[in-house]
């Protein structure tokens, strides 16, 4: 199987070309905060040339869907909707919870691990999953001190681009985590190897926000109807 993977939703653009016969084609992540939509089109041109693959020979594209940046998930989604609609291919999301997560259970499915990213305002994005892989809270936007509580309540590893902040607010009277790892984004190679395992509806690939937006409209200055 050949998967195109996207990720635009934190600080970086991503692509990747995966065959799961011959491993990682062609990868390459630029680190950003702004400027996804400018920079997006032509690294995916970028890393399709490196794979010499022609959009038509692609079996799916995967790109992640939140939570992260309201504007830079709209980015990449729409990038991979628009190159699934225009090759025939289907597209498939994944979560940026997931996405981080992955490397870690693949590597270890026996100890727990809690994804934190960063929503600002002392608050994260969370997940925790359990022994293999079993999702023991679903993603959910919660205060650092909260997201403590609900991740030392077992052994447990921490990642994600929040993994600091969550490990320094645990509680002294608790074992401390396992293991602290931050990272400001997931792994391209690993949205793109869940690309190839997904399953499920394709082709309703919608963003995760689990937050309402900061910038919210001025209902004060609207004008009534007629």
């Amino acid at each position: 199987m050949r998967v195109l993977a996207i990720d635009t939703a934190l600080e970086a653009c991503s692509a990747a070309v995966l065959d799961t016969e011959q491993g990682v084609l062609a990868a390459e992540s630029i680190p950003m905060v702004r400027g996804h939509a400018e920079a997006l089109m032509s690294l995916i041109a970028k890393v399709m040339g490196e794979a010499k693959l022609p959009f038509a020979e692609l079996d799916r594209v995967a790109v992640t869907t939140g939570p992260g940046s309201f504007t830079g998930l709209r980015v990449g989604i729409s990038a991979a909707r628009g190159i699934a609609l225009a090759s025939g291919k289907a597209a498939f999301g994944l979560t940026t919870l997931a996405a981080f997560a992955a490397p870690y259970i693949a590597s270890d499915d026996t100890v727990g691990l809690a994804v934190a990213i960063d929503a600002r305002h002392a608050h994260v994005y969370l997940q925790v999953f359990g022994p293999g892989g079993r999702t023991l809270v679903a993603p959910r936007i919660a205060s650092i001190r909260d997201a403590v509580r609900i991740a030392a309540s077992s052994k447990t590893r921490i990642v994600g681009n929040a993994a600091r902040a969550v490990a320094a607010a645990w509680p002294a009277n608790e074992p401390p985590p396992v293991l602290v790892e931050e990272q400001k984004v997931p792994d391209i190679a690993w949205v793109a190897r869940l690309g190839a395992v997904a399953t499920g509806s394709p082709d309703t690939v919608k963003p995760l926000y689990l937050r309402a937006p900061d910038a919210q409209p001025q209902a004060a200055a609207r004008l009534p109807r007629r």
